[in-house]
């Protein structure tokens, strides 16, 4: 996996927008709903988050990335993570996987999971048409429904960036459904984030 994009990209302003912030906090609450102790984030982007883990919760955090200049704690390749077997008790990467040619996908999960103890959280970039609706009402619970459709799905053409994504032509949700559980996991969850849509997670359990 080589360095695809330049430190400059994740300027604040331009790259933490909205729904961008509400993916860092599904991120946070799903690490945070398992307990863990140690955590390996592959591909630290801006740093959000592992900052909130090391010096907010004061949880054991390594960051990995092939870009020296973000400042990782380990220039490393997700295809060979220089860490023994079960090292960390969670390993996630956060729109990530989708930087590598798809036929790599299945081998990188499978290596997440050698150094995770039991648990791995991935998000990927899903394209669709959204169609969602939000209802609050005093008293009541916030009502939500969302669906995401794949109407006349485009082939995906590689941006610099993107090898695949979840809906285009080819990148069908089962086939990726498909290929984590061939890479040795059970699907605990996954959901689109609501205010974040683009963005889709899974929580992974070592089987």
């Amino acid at each position: 996996m080589e360095k695809q994009v330049s430190k400059e990209i994740y300027d604040f302003l331009r790259y933490s927008d909205e729904e961008r912030w509400n993916s860092y906090w599904h991120q946070i609450t799903e690490i945070i709903k398992l307990s863990p102790e140690s955590i390996l984030e592959v591909g630290v982007g801006d740093g959000i988050t592992g900052d909130y883990f090391k010096n907010k919760l004061g949880i054991s955090y390594t960051g990995v990335d092939v870009a020296e200049d973000l400042c990782p704690d380990i220039v490393a390749n997700i295809e060979k993570l220089p860490f023994a077997d079960k090292t960390y008790d969670i390993a996630c990467a956060f729109e990530v996987l989708e930087h590598l040619p798809f036929e790599k996908f299945r081998k990188s999960l499978m290596e997440m999971r050698r150094v995770s103890m039991r648990y791995v959280i991935i998000s990927l970039p899903h394209w669709g048409r959204q169609f969602s609706v939000s209802l609050r009402m005093p008293y009541f619970k916030q009502a939500r429904w969302q669906k995401k459709f794949a109407w006349f799905a485009p082939k995906h053409i590689f941006c610099g960036q993107h090898y695949w994504e979840i809906g285009k032509k080819e990148y069908s949700l089962p086939l990726i459904i498909d290929e984590i559980k061939s890479a040795g996991f059970k699907i605990e969850k996954d959901f689109l984030a609501f205010n974040s849509p683009y963005h889709h997670f899974f929580v992974l359990k070592k089987i």
